[in-house]
């Protein structure tokens, strides 16, 4: 039962723990970036540090040959001259110089190993860096539209409908107050035509516009005198 309880409790940590790391991944994702970013930085600190030693090193090989050829000069002056306790204690010079030169190559050989190594590894980890940046913008972009399709999906998009509807209706008053207003002004000018057409034909210019009583009475006379 113990074992059981205790597995039971470790479940519901590590779901805990991957609820956790979902709800925050952005921010987590972010951070990881920064941090290997830095660590990159670090790396090629570290790179240029080790070629300014292997330079160093170089130049003080190129030191030493420069000492070990002068003493060799030097030393076959002093076997030429017959000094033989100054020659010996030259050639023990050059011995010790031909060491250091030797180690100096030894550790050049592995400076530059070294460093080409760190250069790969730091251009390699650039090129993910790169890729996980490209991938954060992604993310965060992806995550933005998500919430924005969450927004829709629910009251967001019934603002939206709604919004949709007013407009289809400020639309259509419109319509409608522009149909009222070019009538209106139709009206307007209608009754002011058909007065100007009644003056001037009152004052007979033109055909009338209805029959005078004078026109009725001769029309029933003419009538009455066809039916006799």
């Amino acid at each position: 039962m113990f074992n059981l309880i205790v597995t039971l409790l470790r479940g519901r940590a590590y779901d805990a723990d991957q609820a956790f790391a979902n709800r925050n991944a952005m921010p987590l994702l972010s951070q990881q970036i920064r941090d290997a970013a830095h660590a990159i930085q670090a790396a090629r600190h570290a790179v240029a540090v080790a070629i300014a030693q292997n330079e160093q090193e170089s130049r003080q090989h190129a030191t030493i040959l420069s000492r070990i050829a002068d003493l060799e000069t030097r030393t076959l002056a002093a076997l030429e001259k017959g000094n033989e306790s100054l020659a010996r204690e030259a050639a023990d010079a050059i011995a010790y110089l031909e060491a250091e030169q030797d180690a100096s190559e030894k550790a050049q050989a592995q400076f530059s190993t070294s460093i080409a190594k760190l250069k790969g590894t730091v251009r390699a980890a650039e090129a993910r860096l790169q890729e996980l940046q490209r991938g954060a913008r992604l993310a965060r972009a992806t995550q933005e539209a998500q919430k924005l399709d969450l927004a829709a999906a629910g009251s967001g998009l019934a603002t939206l409908d709604e919004a949709e509807e007013t407009l289809a209706r400020l639309r259509t008053r419109q319509s409608q107050n522009e149909t009222i207003a070019s009538v209106i002004k139709e009206m307007d000018s209608t009754p002011r035509s058909a007065g100007i057409i009644e003056k001037l034909a009152n004052a007979g210019c033109g055909a009338p516009l209805r029959s005078s009583a004078d026109d009725v009475l001769a029309r029933l006379r003419a009538r009455t005198n066809n039916l006799a």
